[in-house]
């Protein structure tokens, strides 16, 4: 199977879409995994259009494989910078250096986003730390992930 032309036809179908590929796996048994998004969420209906044009498109070069085309999981790491933007605003966690931070994703922009995290910090002239609201950025090829804090 060839990723590459896979993704071109991909990106050839979601060009002047709000759409956009987030991840496009094929394994060794051509098993092929495409998931999109964009910012005010995946209609089921689009995912069904694109997986019948990509069957036209797979059916006349590669007689075997299978194909799933869908929207990223609620509780998958983010992997694009659009899917940043769309949870502007929401709470999330990110493991960065080992440690797990949580909280509300503030800020946005090329290079770095930013994350509001509640936690205890010693304050001068005080003995007890106490709760701050502390803002943590980074790039986004620091932390290790970065997905949406779903509470229960």
């Amino acid at each position: 199977m060839d990723k590459q032309q896979l993704q071109n036809w991909i990106e050839e179908y979601l060009k002047g879409t709000e759409y956009e590929l987030v991840t496009l796996a094929v394994s060794a048994e051509n098993d092929i995994l495409v998931e999109v998004d964009r910012l005010t969420g995946v209609d089921v209906d689009f995912c069904a259009e694109l997986n019948r044009y990509l069957v036209e498109k797979l059916d006349a070069v590669e007689p075997d494989y299978s194909l799933e085309v869908g929207s990223v999981s609620l509780t998958d790491p983010f992997k694009t910078k659009m899917q940043f933007e769309k949870n502007l605003g929401h709470d999330v966690e990110a493991l960065v250096d080992g440690k797990k931070y949580r909280g509300q994703l503030v800020s946005v922009d090329e290079e770095t986003f930013s994350v509001e995290v509640e936690e205890k910090v010693a304050v001068e002239g005080k003995k007890r730390k106490e709760l701050r609201i502390v803002t943590y950025t980074w790039r986004y090829d620091e932390p290790k992930y970065v997905k949406y804090d779903l509470k229960f």
